[in-house]
């Protein structure tokens, strides 16, 4: 099982490019499979639907939440589809199970004004403020997902034409337009920070860390919750509220819903959808409060 496991991360590796979050994920969920397999003594070629389906039922028990239960479930049917492409079993049991329908929630976003109020909150004349400010500027800006963001090199950015390269999933890349406040932001970082943080080392990455090394992902979202409690803002925010607040705004401004689903890189228009009804929820509230009959 093992090894069937490694040869199935090699191929997401290579031949599917996934993330090493997203790696992670499937291994660890695999890792769950196997050891509930070696509790019941089953082997991996001659698991039946039934096995899967009480692997399925188990993690309900735990308490896990359904979008946990349903992510290990699409780790398990990804695994065995590769089995059976790769021959290495005979038949694919787990297309036999269904996944269980997550309930969707509608994420949360920020308001225009609390927007600006973590915009406003890195302190500009200290080196670290002003990168954050530039960081924060690009996520509200662009939509991007904080490791895009974190991935992003110098020459990604056409300052020129307002544009910024992003590197989403899968290795797929796409264009999106920076608003001036961004570019402006940017350009202080640029000219007066990024190098200072460097300390002479070399660096095709955007944003630094304080000791001259690329940011990671973790740092970001550290970041930004430090700068939302300067901000006053009480609830517990991540680069993604940021994300989601984009592209909220975007549709209330009368944009478009598939220039926001390109800017957002999103495969599927139904992804980006949900934000309409972000924007619904609000106008209903917007009437139930000022409408005489509301």
């Amino acid at each position: 099982m093992r090894e069937l496991i490694e040869q199935f991360m090699h191929y997401l590796t290579v031949e599917c490019g996934l993330r090493p979050n997203s790696l992670k994920a499937y291994s660890a969920d695999l890792g769950d499979f196997a050891g509930f397999l070696g509790r019941r003594s089953a082997d991996v070629r001659r698991v039946t639907d039934r096995d899967v389906g009480a692997f399925v039922a188990a993690a309900r028990r735990r308490g896990l939440a359904p979008t946990s239960v349903a992510r290990k479930l699409v780790a398990v049917k990804m695994f065995f589809r590769y089995l059976a492409q790769e021959r290495l079993i005979e038949e694919d049991v787990s297309s036999l199970v269904e996944s269980p329908r997550a309930a969707k929630t509608l994420p949360e976003v920020l308001n225009t004004e609390e927007v600006e109020a973590l915009l406003a909150a890195p302190d500009a004349s200290t080196p670290l403020g002003m990168r954050d400010r530039a960081i924060l500027e690009m996520f509200y800006a662009t939509g991007a997902r904080a490791t895009e963001v974190a991935e992003m090199k110098v020459g990604d950015v056409n300052f020129e034409y307002g544009f910024v390269l992003v590197r989403g999933k899968g290795g797929k890349e796409r264009i999106v337009p920076v608003g001036r406040a961004a570019l402006d932001a940017l350009r202080d970082y640029l000219s007066g920070v990024r190098g200072a943080l460097l300390r002479g080392k070399e660096s095709d990455r955007l944003f630094v860390s304080r000791t001259g090394r690329h940011l990671e992902r973790q740092s970001l979202f550290n970041m930004v919750r430090k700068r939302a409690l300067a901000a006053g803002i009480s609830i517990d925010i991540s680069p993604h509220m940021l994300r989601h607040s984009f592209a909220t705004h975007m549709l209330a401004g009368g944009a478009d819903l598939r220039a926001v689903q390109e800017m957002l890189g999103h495969s599927d228009i139904s992804t980006t959808q949900i934000y309409t009804h972000l924007e619904k929820d609000r106008l209903k509230a917007v009437h139930s409060r000022y409408h005489p009959r509301g």
